[in-house]
């Protein structure tokens, strides 16, 4: 696929997703919905990536859905109704990051609201710059977050807080959310991106299978009770004995040198 509206780079064992639509404070629309989960899969396929970031360009991060593009598509609202299922690409996004094997980081470098904060909170960790800002403004447009936000936000700062950021549609700032605990770390503007890439690369450096399964055992556990948790960790540890890589992490261990794992 030919990209318009995202710019996708690979340096090294990094990909870079890059939303592309500065005059527009890269809102989403279906077209740059479908461009990234196309690049999400090449990444995903592609066995020299072993960390994705994710990240905006200009001002925003990603300021939502465009709403030009809803108001237009809704001028006949039973086609709008009925054509759903083509145009979700919007909706599924946030679910495509949080399910893709490698580990993703969100750069976030300005707004990330509405849709933009759901692609943030789908991501494995949030870097953000002094400058982001994030919020929920559904509800001050007469809706509310559709692709995770009422979820995925809660399980980070609790209910109470998720309501009051939704049912306001305030916005708060990077520091806000650090101390909140759902942004890892919060960074000058210009380190935003050497931030993301040496902890893209600190992660790349280690087991691809081991640090894949980690992935999903953590994501499993908050899906589900601590004994089933407990269970998905057990049988996935139990599968890294059987790779070449543990192998080799043990065996350089033992011989007091950095392991060369090969993601087998």
């Amino acid at each position: 696929m030919k990209y318009q509206d995202i710019i996708y780079e690979k340096k090294d064992n990094v990909a870079v997703i890059t939303i592309n639509r500065p005059d527009k404070l890269n809102v989403l629309t279906n077209n740059t919905a479908k461009e990234i989960m196309d690049a999400l899969v090449k990444a995903d396929m592609d066995d020299d990536v072993r960390v994705i970031i994710i990240t905006g360009s200009g001002r925003a991060f990603c300021a939502g859905i465009d709403v030009s593009e809803f108001a237009e598509m809704m001028k006949d609202r039973f086609k709008f109704y009925k054509g759903r299922r083509r145009w979700l690409e919007i909706y599924k996004i946030a679910n495509e990051i949080e399910n893709t094997l490698k580990p993703t980081i969100a750069a976030v470098n300005g707004y990330a609201l509405g849709g933009g904060f759901e692609i943030a909170l789908s991501c494995d960790i949030i870097i953000a710059s002094e400058k982001a800002q994030f919020g929920f403004p559904e509800v001050t447009l007469g809706g509310m977050p559709g692709a995770g936000g009422t979820q995925r936000l809660g399980e980070l700062i609790g209910k109470n807080r998720v309501k009051e950021l939704i049912f306001t549609g305030k916005r708060i700032t990077a520091e806000e959310g650090y101390k909140m605990g759902f942004v890892n770390k919060v960074v000058k503007a210009e380190e935003l991106m050497n931030e993301a890439f040496s902890l893209a690369e600190s992660i790349a450096k280690n087991a691809p299978i081991a640090v894949m399964l980690a992935k999903i055992a953590i994501n499993k556990g908050f899906e589900t009770s601590l004994d089933i948790g407990l269970s998905y960790e057990n049988d996935l540890n139990f599968i890294l004995y059987f790779t070449e890589d543990r192998e080799e992490g043990l065996k350089a261990f033992r011989e007091k040198r950095t392991p060369e794992f090969k993601g087998r």
